[in-house]
């Protein structure tokens, strides 16, 4: 607000600078003399118009910037550490407090919470005077990578690799092209996992085996593979027969589940058993 009223009042005066200038009455000249001696000299003539002095300098940009800097630095605690971690995932460098506050204008140094908050962030590490910026896997190329996806059989969410490095995404499509890795997708988190593709387990089937697998006759409908749990006496988790059957029948006679009635507790029927005089009633003659 201080500052809002500081650049309020400076406008203001290089207003009424600029309108006292305007209003400045012109010199007149004087004759000129016969004679030589007295004569004054000709100033020579002006090869541009006289600029005020409000318009020779621009403080627009320093408003501007002042503005801007006043806006980040009254910003929630959150909004500021997400400019921290932006700053330092994109430089890849251990910066100080200062530094920090000259690229991206937060006051890391004086702001207590702000400080707090990046120390204990774990994509930040602090070795007492840098900040710098802290991904889950240290990797460096695509040779690390590799050793790492091959030491997690499970696989690796793509999402805790992307910001180990710059150009990891194209490594890990290059690796997937070249048959190192498999990008799989994750049904249930719809997230993209990197799986090795260890070349140990690399083997070779006989024709005679591929063609008896293929030739095994199975179910295309439905139905038949629920009929066929049915005799192997496994329960079918679904039961397509009974939803083709009401797939052309109106919502409105549609069976709904009836629900169990409730039952009244003997505790409900006997309340206040134990005070009889409340329930005699006198009755009007």
């Amino acid at each position: 607000m201080a500052l809002a009223q500081k650049l309020a009042q400076f406008t203001k005066q290089q207003e009424k600078l600029q309108a006292s200038l305007a209003t400045l009455p012109t010199r007149p000249t004087k004759p000129a003399s016969t004679s030589a001696s007295r004569k004054a000299p000709v100033p020579p003539p002006r090869s541009q118009p006289l600029v005020p002095l409000a318009q020779r300098f621009s403080f627009t940009n320093d408003t501007e910037k002042l503005q801007q800097i006043a806006t980040i630095q009254k910003s929630p605690v959150g909004a500021q550490i997400k400019r921290v971690l932006d700053l330092l995932l994109e430089t890849r460098q251990s910066l100080l407090p200062e530094e920090i506050n000259d690229l991206c204008f937060v006051d890391v140094k004086h702001n207590k919470d702000v400080f707090e908050s990046l120390k204990s962030n774990v994509k930040v590490s602090f070795d007492g005077q840098r900040f710098a910026y802290k991904s889950k896997h240290d990797l460096k190329n695509k040779d690390e990578l590799l050793v790492l996806v091959r030491k997690l059989p499970e696989g690796v969410p793509m999402g805790d690799l992307k910001d180990s490095y710059p150009g990891i995404q194209a490594d890990v499509q290059d690796l997937k092209a070249t048959g190192k890795v498999w990008v799989l997708m994750n049904s249930d988190s719809q997230e993209e996992i990197v799986y090795p593709n260890d070349p140990k387990i690399v083997i070779t089937v006989d024709e005679d085996l591929k063609q008896l697998i293929r030739g095994i006759d199975t179910p295309r409908e439905f139905m038949d593979v629920e009929r066929e749990l049915q005799k192997a006496g496994m329960k079918p988790a679904t039961n397509s027969a009974r939803r083709e059957a009401m797939a052309g029948v109106p919502r409105s006679q549609i069976p709904k589940p009836q629900k169990k009635k409730r039952r009244e507790s003997k505790r409900t029927k006997y309340t206040n058993a134990h005070l009889p005089e409340l329930l005699q009633f006198s009755v009007p003659s």
